[in-house]
């Protein structure tokens, strides 16, 4: 028998960067690369990085790292991060730019300016920091102009959220402690919040999350709703709920297949299948008051899979869709008491077709 081993962490994109920043900073001073090369965590923790790639040139120095994300399925694990950095005009500090692959802020909300590069403002710190500590012990200032690159970060950048956020160009430099932590979900709920607070700075008066693409398209074309307002809220129904009762919007559609919602309806926040499972118990129950037969009910009680159960139910003529909907739009609206939002559940089929909805009130 194998015991399972633990999952293996990896480095956010920001501390490849700051890595690679005070590298090539190093080396723009004393003409070599220090490799490995070391930099401090925010915790405190201090850890090294081998380099992939060093250049100088007369005014610049560049130095590369690749990205491992450990056992976590980030899309920019095996990327090369790229940090050029040149001298700048006195008492200017350090300023940053984006070079090929590194997006460009173009609508508001983020932490960052419109025009800015996409390098969050931890990681522009952990940069600034390290800056600093080479700085001070070659006796130089800290006036330095910092580019990050990733070669094909354009392209990967389509397999993230930037694009909707408005993150135009490439990639995002990211990180709030320079570690990823394996399925730790933290990403993907940051990417709603910042979904979200995309929304809130463009008015938009209604947003819907989606656990999955039909969903969304289906739910878009339904309310005829701007690539701005989707917000891909995955399995963390939860997650998006709390961040919005405090950032609220007028209104809010939830929408997803049978079995997610019929998760929500059942008070689950969290529609992960490895963290919640489907009650068939319950969904009997509720077949039950809406007319189902014994029958039925224990069909249902023994089915194999949500689908199965809503087209056991459908023949029947048990509207069983439709009691799901309004069931998860009340658990939903407890999170969201006492705010003025208006919440809408749609549930939508594999094909992409709305089988039952429940709208708040007008």
């Amino acid at each position: 028998m194998t015991l399972p081993t633990a999952l293996r962490r990896g480095w956010t994109t920001g501390a490849c960067a700051t890595a690679a920043a005070k590298a090539a900073y190093t080396a723009l001073l004393t003409g070599s690369f220090p490799d490995p090369i070391q930099i401090t965590l925010p915790a405190g923790r201090q850890v090294s990085f081998v380099l992939a790639q060093q250049t100088h040139g007369d005014d610049y120095a560049t130095a590369g790292i690749v990205k491992d994300a450990g056992d976590d399925p980030d899309v920019t694990h095996g990327a090369l991060i790229l940090a050029t950095v040149r001298r700048a005009q006195l008492n200017t500090g350090v300023s940053f730019r984006a070079g090929p692959g590194v997006g460009t802020v173009t609508k508001p909300g983020l932490p960052l300016a419109i025009g800015e590069p996409a390098i969050n403002p931890m990681p522009r710190e952990m940069m600034r920091t390290a800056i600093a500590e080479v700085a001070h012990q070659l006796s130089d200032t800290t006036d330095v102009i910092i580019e990050i690159s990733i070669p094909n970060g354009e392209a990967i950048a389509l397999k993230t959220m930037n694009p909707r956020l408005g993150i135009l160009g490439g990639l995002s430099i990211l990180g709030t402690t320079g570690i990823v932590i394996p399925y730790s979900c933290a990403a993907w709920i940051a990417s709603i919040h910042e979904g979200i607070d995309v929304a809130r700075a463009l008015n938009l008066p209604h947003i819907a999350g989606a656990t999955g693409s039909t969903s969304e398209a289906a739910v878009a074309h339904l309310y005829q709703l701007s690539e701005s307002a989707l917000i891909d809220m995955g399995d963390f129904v939860g997650g998006m709920l709390k961040y919005i009762r405090t950032h609220p919007v007028p209104r809010v559609t939830i929408a997803g297949g049978f079995a997610k919602i019929s998760k929500l309806a059942q008070g689950r926040l969290d529609l992960h299948s490895a963290r919640s499972q489907l009650n068939l118990a319950e969904l009997s129950q509720l077949a039950a008051t809406l007319g189902a037969s014994p029958e039925l009910q224990q069909q249902i009680l023994h089915s194999n899979t949500g689908l199965e159960t809503l087209q056991l139910a459908t023949r029947q003529g048990v509207p069983l869709a439709q009691a799901v909907a309004l069931q998860a739009r009340a658990v939903a609206e407890r999170v969201l008491e006492g705010t003025p939002i208006t919440l809408d559940v749609v549930i939508i089929d594999r094909e992409g077709t709305p089988i039952a909805s429940a709208p708040g009130p007008a």
